[in-house]
């Protein structure tokens, strides 16, 4: 087993042909005494394997990439490992759907979630694993490569441009992500005044008017978000769209991606809006330690539209969760929300049971607990992992009291509680 600690990414991408060569270079700490080094790498062919500057075999099975160092390592150690590879990146087909490197009609998009990041770079392809990207892509000069952290160079030659981002901030790997087209980056100007972080769009030329129009209102998102859950633990914060429409937006860290059908004058296009952005706190900043804990990101995601519907005047939060809880009432009571299983890790019962369960907590102990609470939660695990029994432990130090005779039901029962009048 091994921790990954930087990732440094060089690509070289041409569209046409959907043709990827990249060279990854890892610095690794063993976790235990090996010989060899596991990393996930899925419909990618490797050429050549490094380790601390001597060539190793390697072998793969799979989604798994097996390095074998000419010597063994001790636990705790460090090693650099280097992997050059090529292919024609796909998307990971699985019950979850398409997951990673995926082409759209002009460009790129790549959506990691939950184990997409294999799609297009060797990696340790779990949410406890984050760790420091360089994520340099070269490609045609007319497109635009937008990524992780922030832009530090681009640099053209021969009618290509190499594109390169840093992102000092550790991320989990299914974050990291590549967005490639024929875009236009800007500053978002703000509906009514200027939110506490810098903002940007990324979008093409004809959706620019458009895309100001209808995201305008994130600076006052921005604002109302750091009110309840603490200051935003980025430097900025910026949008692509793309020219397809996409089924869901998409968040990454510092980023969201969505589709021109997420830029309607609809509720449904502004909750989800909202929705992406509060991923910034909960599952970027705060990352799961388990897959298991979804409705941690999910469910928090899904309370912030109900704030942010409040103070945007389009619905009081508590009739939000009211309409809702009739709504997961009359479904299915099969689900238990603090482990859902593999299969039901998306269902949409995880983000409404989650948002209940916070609800719930708050008619228990008080909105200034509350806040305070949230506050606290994303001040203790800026930039770290997180599990169910840590908010619990918190929630109950922040109030001086257990929670769970209120939020035990919702976590661990499939019926659904009663919300408290």
């Amino acid at each position: 087993m091994l921790r990954v600690e930087h990732y440094d990414l060089t690509l070289d991408y041409r569209i046409a042909p959907n043709r990827l060569a990249g060279h990854a270079r890892l610095r690794v700490r063993l976790l235990e005494d090996s010989s060899a080094f596991e990393l996930d790498l899925a419909g990618l062919q490797v050429s050549k394997a490094i380790v601390d500057g001597t060539r190793a075999r390697w072998r793969q099975r799979g989604r798994k990439l097996i390095v074998q160092p000419r010597r063994a390592y001790q636990r705790g150690s460090l090693a650099t490992v280097e992997i050059s590879y090529a292919g024609n990146p796909q998307p990971a087909m699985g019950m979850w759907g398409d997951v990673g490197w995926e082409e759209l009609t002009d460009g790129v998009l790549v959506a990691g979630q939950p184990n997409g990041a294999a799609t297009w770079f060797p990696c340790n392809d779990h949410p406890s694993n984050k760790a420091d990207f360089r994520i340099s892509v070269l490609v045609e000069s007319p497109y635009t490569v937008i990524s992780n952290g922030r832009l530090v160079s681009t640099s053209r030659k021969a009618g290509r441009t190499r594109w390169v981002w840093e992102s000092q901030a550790p991320l989990a790997p299914y974050l990291a992500t590549v967005q490639i087209g024929q875009y236009e980056t800007t500053e978002l100007a703000p509906a009514q005044r200027p939110g506490p972080v810098p903002m940007s769009i990324a979008c093409s030329r004809g959706l620019r008017e458009r895309t100001q129009r209808a995201l305008g209102k994130q600076h006052d998102m921005m604002r109302i978000f750091s009110d309840w859950f603490g200051p935003y633990p980025f430097e900025h914060y910026g949008v692509v769209i793309t020219d397809d429409v996409l089924e869901i937006p998409l968040e990454s860290q510092p980023l969201s991606i969505l589709g021109p059908n997420h830029l309607a004058a609809t509720w449904e296009a502004e909750r989800l809006v909202a929705h992406e952005m509060a991923h910034q706190w909960f599952g970027n900043s705060l990352t799961l330690t388990h897959w298991s804990d979804i409705w941690l990101n999910e469910g928090f995601a899904c309370y912030s539209e109900w704030l942010w519907a409040q103070a945007a005047g389009r619905g009081r939060t508590d009739e939000l969760a009211r309409i809702h809880w009739d709504l997961l009432e009359r479904q299915r009571q099969d689900l238990v929300l603090a482990d859902p299983g593999p299969a039901d890790m998306f269902d949409d019962r995880i983000y409404k049971r989650g948002a209940l369960t916070l609800h719930a907590l708050r008619l228990h102990i008080g909105d200034e607990w509350f806040r305070r609470l949230l506050r606290g939660w994303t001040q203790r695990y800026r930039h770290g992992y997180v599990t169910t029994a840590d908010f619990l432990a918190l929630a109950a130090e922040v109030t001086g009291s257990s929670v769970a005779p209120i939020v035990d039901p919702w976590l661990y029962e499939e019926k659904l509680p009663q919300l408290p009048s």
